[in-house]
């Protein structure tokens, strides 16, 4: 009961700051402090709690090399003009009737090939919604197609960290895996599809609307050379080396296209990449401002926070309690189901995708002694339902990196029918005698 009553106060702050509009930073904080009592009162020593919850914290810090590399990728990728030049010479040959779609498939495309949707979202997600907002379509649409489009390829590319973690994880073959995803994702996919093609039919947009081209030449040289950092991104990318490195190459390519193009000084490009890109012409501004590592500090803080919630619940087996109820949740709506229930709850709690996953595993593992199948059943819950938590880092990052809108959530359609699919299939199998 002191587990439930413990993990009740914690909802509770973090819904009081949703409800308030306040960061969900000071709510995280007050977790850590609500898990340390909670374990001080059954016996445990603050020494011992701390230093697990230090541990895993410094492991995770290694993601924050990530998110520094994603705020300086997005301002160069917009003040090296790489963004401008991609939408100005694709909006003449791209009709609002298909944006939506396309944008779910390109981002679909470059997750498969970078397999994260971090990047991808800070490289085509970027440009998609600056392209569909030069039409006027709702960012929120636009964001919730990104969305869906960055995760299909972070769930079933072979170098998605996610898909590397189920594998450790589950001790299954990677490949063999990646074939049963793209089984289980062939229906919800169709159906987006569908549903985002009805979405832009139905939308308010004009290709007319913005004379993108012209707008974007007032502001930028729109000259070959602009396209090289996505270039050199899509080769690396392709070519199968280390998002990281990859990022990294695509970021040295666009400074000096920032000074010896876009004739910026090096104290402009400094500002930048920490503050952000900002134009000076307000027209251009509303579509292509954003990006610098100030952008991604909210979600540092929640990653490095959150990620200490592992060691403290390893140190006071906070959750071991939960197993019971799990298995009794299994029987009554099937193992997927209560795997699925339990990667909503722990996507909530943990606040990051890579967290929920490892303690979806860890309460749901006795529930299925298949391990192919376990694996599938993470993919298909932790690694999908983690971007639907609103305050969690992986909606919070895609999101704020191409500027859009929480309620794009309420959009991401693919995140919502792979489960929805699964779980109608899970339940059917369970009726047949």
């Amino acid at each position: 009961m002191a587990a439930f009553i413990t993990i009740a106060l914690f909802c509770a702050a973090l819904i009081g700051c949703i409800a308030s509009g306040m960061s969900i930073v000071p709510a995280l904080a007050a977790g850590v402090i609500i898990f340390l009592i909670h374990g001080r009162v059954t016996g445990h020593h603050w020494g011992a709690m701390i230093r697990k919850g230090f541990a895993t914290m410094r492991a995770a810090s290694i993601v924050v090399v990530t998110f520094v590399l994603i705020g300086l990728l997005t301002t160069l990728w917009r003040a090296a003009g790489t963004v401008p030049f991609i939408v100005a010479n694709t909006t003449a040959l791209i009709r609002p009737h298909v944006a939506i779609l396309l944008t779910f498939l390109l981002n679909c495309l470059m997750s498969l090939l970078t397999g994260s949707s971090f990047a991808s979202a800070a490289t085509m997600g970027v440009i998609t919604m600056t392209l569909g907002t030069s039409m006027q379509i709702s960012p929120a649409l636009l964001g919730g197609a990104i969305l869906s489009g960055v995760y299909f390829g972070d769930r079933c590319s072979p170098v998605s960290t996610s898909a590397q973690l189920v594998k450790t994880l589950t001790h299954t073959n990677i490949f063999d895996t990646i074939r049963l995803m793209l089984r289980t994702a062939a229906l919800p996919f169709a159906a987006t599809c569908v549903i985002y093609e009805g979405l832009a039919l139905y939308s308010h947009s004009s290709a007319g609307s913005i004379d993108a081209s012209g707008l974007f030449s007032r502001a930028f040289d729109l000259h070959w050379t602009t396209v090289l950092p996505a270039v050199v991104l899509v080769v690396c990318a392709i070519a199968r080396i280390d998002v990281r490195i990859t990022m990294g190459a695509s970021i040295l390519t666009a400074l000096p296209i920032c000074v010896l193009v876009q004739h910026m000084d090096w104290a402009s490009v400094g500002h930048a990449l920490v503050f952000g890109f900002h134009c000076a012409d307000a027209q251009v501004a509303r579509l292509i401002d954003g990006g610098g590592i100030v952008s991604m500090v909210k979600v540092m803080l929640i990653v490095c926070i959150s990620s200490s919630y592992s060691g403290i619940f390893q140190e006071t087996g906070l959750l071991n309690g939960i197993h019971r109820l799990i298995a009794s949740l299994a029987g009554k709506i099937s193992v997927y189901g209560a795997t699925c229930v339990t990667s909503l709850v722990t996507g909530a709690v943990a606040c990051n995708q890579t967290l929920s996953i490892m303690l979806t595993d860890q309460l749901c593992r006795d529930l299925e002694s298949d391990r192919q199948r376990r694996a599938i059943d993470l993919e298909d819950t932790a690694v999908v339902t983690a971007p639907l938590v609103p305050w969690a880092i992986a909606s919070g990052v895609p999101l704020s990196s191409v500027g859009a809108p929480t309620s794009s959530i309420l959009f991401a359609c693919f995140l919502y029918l792979l489960p929805v699919c699964r779980f109608i299939d899970a339940a059917r199998r369970d009726r047949r005698p």
